[in-house]
């Protein structure tokens, strides 16, 4: 399996839980990498911009407040697979369907409080890694096998 990179997100209800590190630790447990990672506050502008694929969606204004409501972590994993370890790792969006062991499970509050962000295809990976990131700020691992 091929070394990619995703994005991953603790949004502002796992911060404020102070679960930064549990999620980080089970990130690298799993064999992914935190190559970046930035804690932030994210502006309006910042939110609309990178969720501009929901604008149309009913839940978009929510969606911006919640995702500025507080300080963020912004990170970028890097490991085999990536994208769809990451995707495993977090759970299904709503926690009541994630499968137990899973972030989302064990960590969210609801659909729209559900801890983590993970991008959904190598694709959107990238587009979401270089939104928050320039490549200077990211440092990759030299992988051992």
């Amino acid at each position: 399996m091929a070394i990619e990179r995703t994005l991953s997100i603790i949004k502002p209800d796992g911060v404020e839980k102070g679960v930064i590190g549990k999620v980080i630790a089970r990130f690298e447990e799993q064999g992914l990498k935190p190559i970046a990672i930035r804690l932030t506050q994210l502006s309006k502008a910042d939110a609309e911009g990178f969720y501009a694929v929901h604008k149309a969606r009913s839940f978009f204004a929510d969606l911006v407040k919640f995702m500025t409501s507080g300080p963020v972590v912004l990170m970028v994993l890097e490991g085999e697979g990536a994208v769809a370890k990451n995707r495993e790792i977090m759970g299904a969006t709503d926690p009541a369907k994630a499968a137990p062991g899973t972030l989302r499970k064990d960590f969210a509050t609801n659909i729209e409080k559900n801890t983590v962000h993970g991008s959904d295809s190598l694709e959107n990976a990238k587009v979401e890694v270089s939104y928050f990131f320039p490549e200077v700020q990211i440092h990759s691992y030299q992988w051992k096998k």
